[in-house]
């Protein structure tokens, strides 16, 4: 099973993590927030139907990451600034979630100009 062996925030906005494997990357954390696994961000299936909560909302601190506390040994619980905390993230989760939405270094360096 493959597993992070370091996450850390280069920026506020940013988080980089490396895996067991070598493979490195580094998401924006508004992209993080915006594919929480959790039904309330997701939907969930209900006797076979697929049901959403409605339109997303956008909250102030919605996308400021507080705290990864880890659960088991197989994920992440994130907890946000505005009180956000039911989504998990599975390793299996977050490793597609960095293969798919990794910021590529022109993506960093464009960024990193805007500072």
């Amino acid at each position: 099973m493959l597993t992070p062996t370091s996450i850390h925030r280069p920026k506020p906005y940013l988080l980089h993590i490396e895996w067991s494997d070598g493979y490195a990357s580094t998401l924006l954390l508004e992209t993080m927030r915006d594919q929480c696994p959790c039904a309330a961000c997701q939907g969930e299936e209900i006797m076979g139907q697929k049901i959403s909560f409605g339109i997303k909302m956008f909250k102030p601190g919605m996308n400021e990451l507080t705290a990864l506390t880890p659960v088991g040994n197989y994920g992440l619980q994130a907890t946000w600034s505005d009180g956000h905390a039911t989504g998990i993230y599975t390793w299996q989760g977050l490793r597609a979630l960095c293969e798919t939405h990794a910021l590529t270094p022109q993506q960093l360096s464009d960024l990193a100009s805007k500072e």
